[in-house]
């Protein structure tokens, strides 16, 4: 059966507090009963981090839906202007000559 483990040098590296060092101060074995805590420790604060992430998103997708509609009302109101202001404009006149159709002597 294959058998898992921490290399100890290394977790002390990480945490100092989850090894057992030896009299002379030599990193000795882990101290698995403090990871499995602190592992569980670590994985509430990235859940906690999770469970906020997944709010603000909620949240922006809130606000985004709200913005587009008042880009909406916005388009729609200065649609309406805009064909006031068209409606309002004076019908082009055509400028030209006059010609008179009389003969001069």
């Amino acid at each position: 059966m294959p058998q898992f483990g921490l290399i100890a040098d290394e977790v002390a590296k990480v945490n100092p507090d989850l090894v057992v060092r030896g009299e002379d101060g030599t990193v000795m074995t882990v101290r698995y009963e403090a990871v499995n805590a602190m592992l569980l420790n670590e994985f509430l604060k990235e859940h906690q981090r999770a469970v906020e992430d997944h709010r603000k998103v909620e949240e922006q997708g809130a606000t985004i839906a709200r913005q587009q509609k008042q880009i909406e009302a916005l388009t729609a109101g200065l649609q309406k202007v805009s064909a006031q202001v068209e409606m309002s404009k004076p019908a082009p006149q055509v400028a030209g000559r006059r010609y008179s159709l009389g003969y001069c002597f």
